[in-house]
């Protein structure tokens, strides 16, 4: 375990003088985040693709924008360029098959099972919790990941509560809300 040496200028550590931690230890302190989760779908010339994420945020309410953290392997991310359009869809507590689908699937199997349909040019699937059209702004790499900028162009809520991914699986809300 590193220590943190206080910079007496300024009382923080000294960062410059710290290991930085590896990939497992990173990896092990992102799983104890806890995020909604969400499946990313766009049109391509092979037809739709979609992938499972768990990092979406609202980035802006006017203009009102989303970010969205796509991996650079993803065929998702290949379809999402600026002035395309993507759909950002936020699964409901009962949709775990579906988050397991998009992000194990063959891309051709994301989409064998499910009822979507095109909105604004863009594969919308049934029956989620809320889902978002974005125009893309910008795509921008950071690591092994890609952040998306996305303006939020149309978009439905539906009744129902999310599903959460927290310590590398899904999970659902408790009853009763701590205040």
């Amino acid at each position: 375990m590193p220590h943190v040496i206080a910079d007496a200028r300024t009382g923080g550590p000294e960062v410059d003088q710290m290991p930085a931690p590896g990939t497992g230890l990173c990896l092990d302190f992102y799983a104890r985040l806890a995020s909604g989760t969400a499946v990313v779908t766009a049109p391509s010339d092979d037809g739709p693709v979609g992938t499972t994420v768990s990092t979406v945020t609202s980035l802006s309410a006017d203009p009102p924008l989303l970010l969205v953290c796509l991996s650079h392997s993803s065929r998702t991310l290949a379809a999402v360029k600026p002035g395309s359009a993507f759909a950002v869809h936020l699964l409901n507590e009962e949709q775990r098959g579906r988050a397991r689908l998009f992000s194990s699937a063959t891309p051709a199997e994301r989409f064998a099972g499910e009822s979507y349909e095109e909105v604004l040019g863009v594969p919308v699937l049934a029956d989620t919790f809320a889902w978002s059209i974005c125009v893309t702004e910008e795509v921008r790499p950071y690591g092994d990941h890609c952040l998306v900028v996305g303006r939020v162009a149309a978009l439905h809520l539906a009744d129902g509560r999310p599903l959460i991914w927290h310590d590398r699986g899904f999970h659902a809300l408790a009853d009763g809300a701590v205040r």
